[in-house]
Formats: structure tokens, sequence, C-alpha cells
């Protein structure tokens, strides 16, 4: 309160007869911050009860992001292949193990990270998933965005560049760019390719490098 008026308060009680008064400071509640790793629990639970996110045939289920919840940055891949599937983790196979290595050339950990995929379980022989399933599978992994609340996603391949702008690009023509998410502009949103792509054709390893220099710029600017 204005100390002037405090004052003017003051004397107005002591004409009505107060000879005390008592003032007590309005305690604040703090805010009760959100466990982003409780959200994200409870949203994996959801889809396995919900089971709209297609399983496949020879899928044994869904296999669901993992890292550090408060990451600034989240990759994301296409869909689980089969050491995913049976170790129920994202990214732990070839593609992965290359992956991690990258990471760390570039200073970053992966359980500094979250890494997750468009499409929860293993499409039959590992073949792209095709519209309709990354359909099903997309409210999750929206909702997944916005739990963790990123400073960027990092789209790994066509498939994932598909599922977050929505939109069929070439990765070969537009990686290394940035774009706003659709869904929060505040969020920016980077193209490079699938660690596998890089696996078959070694050429592009260094832009892949090159790429992941850029996604640690970004984290820092943003």
């Amino acid at each position: 309160m204005n100390p002037r008026k405090l004052i003017a308060t003051a004397r107005a009680l002591r004409e009505l007869g107060f000879d005390e008064v008592y003032i007590t400071e309005k305690k604040h509640k703090e805010p009760v911050k959100e466990d982003k790793a409780e959200l994200l629990r409870k949203l994996y639970k959801q889809m396995e009860e919900e089971r709209k996110c297609i399983l496949y045939e020879g899928a044994s289920g869904y296999v669901f992001g993992e890292g550090d919840p408060n990451s600034p940055v989240v990759f994301i891949g296409e869909a689980p292949g089969e050491e995913e599937d049976k170790l129920k983790r994202p990214f732990v196979g070839r593609a992965g193990q290359y992956l991690n290595i990258k990471l760390e050339q570039v200073g970053l950990k992966r359980e500094k990270v979250y890494i997750t995929n468009v499409v929860k379980s293993r499409p039959p022989g590992n073949r792209t998933p095709t519209r309709e399933e990354m359909m099903t599978c997309l409210p999750y992994l929206r909702k997944e965005i916005e739990i963790i609340k990123p400073k960027l996603l990092v789209c790994l391949g066509s498939t994932a560049m598909k599922g977050i702008l929505g939109k069929e690009y070439p990765i070969t023509k537009y990686r290394g760019q940035v774009f706003p998410y659709p869904y929060n502009p505040s969020i920016k949103v980077f193209l490079t390719y699938h660690p596998a792509y890089v696996l078959r054709n070694p050429s592009a390893d260094k832009e892949f490098t090159e790429d992941l220099k850029k996604v640690v710029q970004l984290i820092s600017q943003a």
C-alpha cells in the first residue's frame, strides 16, 4: 500500500476508536512446478490405454521417447527399428550409435537431450510409415512437445519433417534450414538427415556434422 494512504487509513481507524492496528503481510503462493517426467509418463500410459497409435504387425508394443525432459532440444526420428522394438528404447541400433558419436563430437550428450519418433511402434520390415499411421501418432508427439517445451526441434529425415511441418520437402534440398513450429512459432524447427541415411551415404557425414554444430548454435541463441 502507498505510505500516504497507509497513514490516512491509520488516522481514520484511530478516530473510530482503534488503538492498535495489526498489519499482516499477504503471502503469495509459489507456483507449482510441473514435473515434466511425470507428465510424460502419464501421456505414455494414456497412449497404451487408448491404443489409437496403430500397433503394427510384428511390433511388440510402443517405443516412447527418452532423455532429459527439461532439454532445450528434441530430436525426432521416423519410427523404431528392430533393435528399438526389442529394447523399447529409441535410436539404439546402428543409426542411434552413430548419432551418439556425432552428438559427442559437437559437445552434446545423449542423456542431456530428448529423443523420440513420429511413430511409436515398428512398421513391418522397417518400411516408411504410411500417412494414416503417422496421423494416428502425431497428436501424441505434439503433446510430448507441449510438455517438454523445447527451444528447438531437430527433424531427422523427411518423415520427421513431414510430421512436424505437415509438408513434404526434399530433405537434401532443405537440410540445414530453420522453420517455425506450426503449433508454437516460438519453437524453431531445424531440418537435417536421418543418421541411417548418412550411414548409407558416408559423403553426407560432413554436412550432418555441420548441421549438428548449427544445432548447438541455435540452442545457445534461443
